[in-house]
């Protein structure tokens, strides 16, 4: 049986600060989207993370550009991020368009179609 491909964006955070990229990763997983039930990493909406001795730079996309709960889910990224390393955090909104390919594991996924 072949293994799940697990789809995880690069981000420049994973070369600089390997163990707080990590850390971050994990602490993204409390935000969900409250009408998909996913988190953001999950998702894919969090595409890169960059962090310097000063502050961290976090680009979000969503995966609608108008949805509702869209500045809620940049704000709770933007406050883990703060609390989790002890640094400015900053979330810029990033030019991708998001699709399904864009997740962790799209497969496993049910949009409630079937």
């Amino acid at each position: 049986m072949p293994e799940e491909e697990i789809n995880i964006p690069e981000w420049k955070a994973n070369t600089t600060h390997p163990e707080l990229a990590g850390e971050l990763r994990e602490a993204f997983r409390d935000v969900k989207d409250p009408e998909i039930g996913s988190d953001i990493i999950q998702l894919g909406l969090v595409r890169d993370v960059e962090i310097s001795d000063e502050q961290i730079i976090i680009t979000m996309i969503l995966t609608t550009p108008y949805c509702p709960y869209g500045p809620a889910l940049l704000e709770s990224a933007r406050r883990i991020a703060k609390d989790t390393s002890g640094k400015k955090a900053t979330v810029i909104y990033g030019s991708e368009v998001w699709d399904q390919s864009m997740m962790e594991d799209p497969s496993s996924f049910n949009w409630g179609l079937f």
